[in-house]
């Protein structure tokens, strides 16, 4: 359906005015389509690539496929209607290769629905969710292709406005229409009709506007980002001026291989050596973790052995929304790759001291989910600023945000460390460029960490440096994100479950309790019960609420009553699998790794019944 102009990448449309002229699918295979489908306030995802293979790199995808990618587009585009007389929506995708064929199919049932488009074709997150929130021609809304981390061969939708995604109060209805439309069989039929009624004059109509609304959105995006750090972009070059600074990025084939990273960088100031950077030319794994960053951890050894000022590198996901940094360390004399819980922290750190400086009376405040390390805890107690809990989900973090700004806090920072990346206020997304602009800030701005280390009583280091001052930072043990240590795959209802663990675990608090207390310091705990963005303490089905998947959190304490450790459970919105955590203050694994070892034996022997 489409073929792409040679100079500029962009999509053109061909002479096929009809996707389904070659057949439509049972009703039958609808159905079987479907059940995989995760379907949450994050985003609804499925393997769409025509094997059924999570790493398959085809663009095709199935009639059963075309037909719920058309679903959820009418399904926004009802929404749309009901809000708007005569909506524009905005429309992107992420660098997969499934991303066109999903696009074309939604930009055609908004057509057939008489809903304008505004397409930018492949776009970072925070970009489309910039354009929509301050551009021109941002839209009523924005239908953002995209399965964010997950695999080559998935692909999903988010659903937003005003620059956020919908959180699960407006997406759990979209979810039930969408279920509905696929329980009827002449919805299929409906499809194709809607399809036949776009002509090839309409399509042309979006897609030869797509390189002009990508030049607006680049524009807006570079704005926000400079608003969102509240400087300018001579202020940060002359910062950064006095600093031979050299960064590596591993786009790895990415959405913000086509965003404003590269210019922007460079007209900081910065020196900038890119890898894998043509979208969609996609390297490797997609999660920025683990081995995943080995490659620019390569590249920035040798930039870095070549010209030192080379002296930390970044990758992101294919959306662009969340990345990870590897940075050299001179004083350790090696390249090491932080955990996201850890550079989720050092953002938080260098904003709450930059917002402590400018604001010395405020009542500060920060939004975090479940499981975000106790570190956040000790890093905000030293700026006198709150620390407040939600359910996983990045809408659940920026509404709590939102709610407690109306309470008279002030919230900059936000996010969600347990998945990395941070949300910088006024965005409403994840978003690295936020990320790698702050730590210039602290690179550039030395009374960020002279104020950090005067309250923490630690001496300053000579040379301001991303390695030296993550060293400075309170130490803890997690269990990484995407660690194989902290899945798990259960059958038993979330409710259920959850009934089961509590009876055990206040059965083996019971035993364990003389050791846990002599050998791990540990004398007391609270559980916590995560519900969108309410954190109550308490256990039982009265601290939660249908369907019980929110997350369950055991927080442990010590002699003196101060918390030191957590261990906390959650089944996945976005993939099959059930996620468990531990967290424990220190560099020590033994307490980390005792109470991993009984979370995740806590959780199979619930399972279990």
């Amino acid at each position: 359906m489409l073929l792409y102009d040679e100079r500029t990448g962009f999509p053109i449309a061909d002479d096929e005015i009809d996707p389904f002229s070659d057949g439509l699918p049972s009703f039958e295979e609808v159905k079987q389509a479907v059940r995989p489908m995760i379907l949450s306030a994050s985003g609804w995802r499925k393997v769409f690539s025509i094997s059924g293979q999570d790493e398959d790199d085809t663009p095709v995808i199935s009639h059963a496929d075309e037909v719920l990618a058309s679903y959820a587009a009418i399904v926004f585009a009802d929404y749309l209607l009901r809000q708007e007389k005569e909506p524009t929506v905005l429309v992107g995708i992420d660098a997969r290769p499934t991303g066109p064929i999903i696009a074309d199919l939604a930009i055609r049932m908004f057509l057939s629905k008489g809903i304008k488009v505004n397409y930018l074709f492949i776009a970072a997150a925070p970009e489309i969710m910039a354009e929509n929130m301050r551009g021109e021609h941002g839209g009523n809304g924005f239908f953002y292709v995209s399965a964010s981390h997950n695999p080559v061969g998935h692909n999903g939708f988010k659903f937003g406005a005003g620059g956020g995604v919908f959180p699960g109060t407006v997406t759990g209805p979209f979810a039930d229409a969408f279920r509905a439309m696929v329980a009827k069989a002449e919805n299929i039929q409906l499809v194709q009709d809607l399809s036949a009624s776009v002509t090839q004059e309409m399509m042309h109509g979006v897609l030869e506007n797509v390189g002009r609304f990508k030049a607006e959105a680049l524009a807006t995006y570079e704005a926000f980002i400079l608003e969102t750090a509240e400087t300018s972009k001579k202020e940060l070059a002359d910062a950064m001026a006095d600093h031979e600074y050299g960064i590596v990025a591993d786009y790895n084939g990415s959405a913000r291989a086509d965003s404003i990273d590269k210019d922007f960088l460079r007209s900081l100031n910065i020196q900038l050596s890119t890898m894998n950077d043509t979208p969609r030319a996609i390297a490797h794994a997609i999660v920025p973790e683990g081995d995943n960053l080995i490659p620019c951890k390569k590249a920035l050894e040798a930039k870095h052995k070549e010209k030192p000022c080379f002296m930390l590198g970044y990758v992101p996901d294919n959306d662009g929304d969340r990345g990870n940094i590897v940075v050299v360390d001179n004083q350790a004399r090696r390249t090491i790759i932080p955990e996201a819980q850890e550079v989720f922290a050092l953002v938080v750190m260098v904003t709450l001291a930059e917002m402590r400086i400018a604001n010395p009376d405020a009542r500060l405040a920060i939004a975090v989910n479940g499981p975000t390390s106790l570190r956040i805890d000790r890093i905000a107690d030293a700026f006198d600023c709150k620390v407040f809990r939600s359910e996983v989900g990045e809408a659940n973090v920026v509404t709590l945000a939102e709610n407690l700004r109306s309470k008279g806090y002030l919230v900059k920072i936000l996010g969600e460390g347990s998945n990395g990346g941070n949300i910088t206020a006024p965005a409403k997304v994840r978003d690295p460029m936020n990320t790698i602009v702050t730590l210039l800030k602290l690179l550039g701005k030395p009374k960020i960490l002279t104020l950090w280390c005067r309250l923490n009583k630690l001496d300053i280091p000579r040379k301001i440096s991303i390695g030296s001052t993550l060293r400075l930072l309170p130490e803890f043990t997690t269990t990484g994100a995407f660690s194989p240590d902290g899945i798990m795959h259960t059958v038993s209802a979330p409710g259920e479950l959850k009934n089961r663990y509590e009876k055990l675990f206040l059965s083996d608090w019971e035993k364990r309790k003389e050791e846990l207390a002599s050998t791990y310091g540990i004398c007391g705990y609270t559980v916590y019960q995560m519900e969108g963005t309410k954190c109550t303490a308490g256990m039982g089905e009265k601290n939660r609420h249908a369907p019980f998947k929110g997350g369950l959190k055991v927080c442990f304490t010590d002699k003196y009553g101060v918390e030191c450790a957590f261990i906390w459970m959650r089944p996945s919105g976005t993939e099959p699998v059930f996620r468990v955590l531990a967290d424990s203050e220190g560099n020590g694994t033994a307490r980390h790794d005792y109470l991993l070892a009984w979370q995740r034996d806590l959780v199979s022997r619930a399972d279990k019944g």
